[in-house]
């Protein structure tokens, strides 16, 4: 089994890819960005008409996801010790996030970079920056 934290260059750009593929395979079929917040709120709380193949869509991710654990060799170690309020109120924070910045990694960091967007190459730069002092900080146990 291959640990989520190991490098794995091979399935690394293996799996850039086929996010490649399927994020030009939605623009030039339907013109529309993979962003997966974006469809996900939209899914929920959009047009009758759009929320096919936005849930058939956002299932399919579910699915490979399940596919790739199942068959793949990948695993995840769950982490113990974080309290249940920290991990809810990290996602309601990342749900948030997402919201304000009117998009997520996917639809800036995937498909706003190749469309040559400032607002998603600066979104991506603050996502990424984000990412790292918080890694930094939950690492060396630094508490807020």
């Amino acid at each position: 089994m291959i640990e989520a934290t190991e490098f794995t260059p091979l399935q690394a750009a293996l799996g850039g890819a086929l996010i490649g593929v399927a994020a030009v395979t939605l623009m030039w079929s339907l013109g529309k960005i993979a962003g997966i917040s974006g469809l996900l709120r939209s899914a929920v709380f959009g047009p009758d008409a759009d929320r096919a193949w936005k849930g058939v869509f956002l299932a399919m991710l579910v699915v490979s996801a399940w596919l790739v654990f199942r068959f793949g060799g990948f695993g995840f170690e769950l982490r113990q010790g974080f309290p249940a309020w920290q991990l809810v109120s990290g996602g309601l924070l990342v749900g948030y996030g997402t919201a304000l910045g009117s998009g997520c990694t996917s639809g800036h960091g995937v498909c706003g970079i190749a469309r040559l967007s400032m607002r998603s190459i600066l979104a991506t730069a603050l996502f990424m920056a984000s990412g790292i002092v918080s890694a930094v900080v939950i690492r060396h146990g630094l508490v807020l």
